[in-house]
């Protein structure tokens, strides 16, 4: 199977609201992609059994609830003091904008009020009472009327982002079996040592420290040096005036076993100390089920 790694981040529990139109998909997606795990408009009465449920998955919470949750909203400020009889500490965070920026937003995406129960601006106006109870018991207000989304998205990153909680994916690959689509970089370590050539190691995957003596040779080293230094650029790139919150290293050799894997490998663990890092070695499998005990093309 192919190896993953992850160094996971724990974070709190929140409860999202606001009003509608004021980023709340924006900010879900957000708080997603820095490690919480995400449910929308989940009944109030069932947030202890969710958190219950993921309690060893060291993954912080994120449980949306606004004016789509029908009746079930007034149950909300009960179900944050049960939380907290429980020993968690929820924290509410509020969403707003003011009603002109709330009507052009919905002007633009032709989209209806969840209400449609009056014009826009009568139904914000009752979807802000029927919010009142969460919003007094919210840690914090955003007031996005001047926010864009990628504004916003950076704010609840300084915000809830525990160290550094950019992610760097590394996966290994074959050439031969195809380059990644969905890389942001990828690294042709084919010019390094190849185990293929050597009888005892072709069978063995880049993950033994025997294959990894070999390729790292003093002359590959330098090599492997400036590819790391490469990696850590575009990634500071990548998480600072990108704004991106994770970054897609793709690392081919001929056939994904040997090669790929040892500076997949040797990348995670080099960069670590900085950055959350997975490792996937896409082709490793495929690769060492050809060559195992048979010849085949260089690794």
């Amino acid at each position: 199977m192919p190896l993953e790694r992850r160094h996971a981040v724990k974070l709190p529990f929140v409860v999202l609201t606001g009003v509608s139109g004021s980023g709340k998909t924006t900010a879900l997606h957000a708080l997603e992609d820095i490690g919480f795990y995400t449910v929308d408009n989940l009944p109030p009465t069932l947030w202890p059994q969710l958190l219950e449920l993921l309690s060893g998955a060291e993954r912080g919470v994120v449980v949306g609830i606004d004016i789509r949750a029908g009746d079930y909203l007034e149950q909300a400020p009960a179900a944050i003091q049960r939380l907290e009889e429980l020993g968690h500490a929820p924290e509410v965070l509020y969403l707003d904008a003011n009603d002109e920026v709330l009507v052009r937003r919905y002007n633009f995406t032709r989209r209806t009020h969840p209400l449609a129960e009056g014009t826009l601006t009568s139904d914000l106006a009752t979807e802000r009472r029927k919010l009142r109870p969460l919003r007094e018991l919210a840690a914090e207000v955003i007031d996005t009327t001047s926010t864009s989304a990628r504004a916003l998205t950076q704010t609840l990153r300084d915000r809830f982002q525990a160290g550094n909680g950019f992610l760097l994916r590394l996966v290994s690959f074959g050439f031969k079996r195809g380059v990644p689509t969905d890389a942001d970089t990828v690294l042709d370590v084919r010019g390094l040592p190849n185990p293929f050539y050597d009888e005892f190691l072709r069978p063995l995957p880049g993950t033994d420290e025997r294959v990894q003596a070999y390729v790292f040779t003093p002359e590959a080293l330098e090599t492997y040096s400036q590819l790391r230094s490469l990696v850590r650029t575009l990634t500071a790139q990548a998480a600072g005036a990108a704004g991106r919150s994770a970054y897609t290293v793709a690392v081919g050799c001929t056939g994904g076993q040997h090669r790929s894997v040892a500076v997949a490998e040797r990348l995670s663990l080099d960069l670590a100390d900085g950055l959350r890092t997975t490792v996937q070695h896409r082709d490793l499998e495929e690769a060492l089920a050809e060559h195992s005990g048979h010849g085949g093309e260089a690794a």
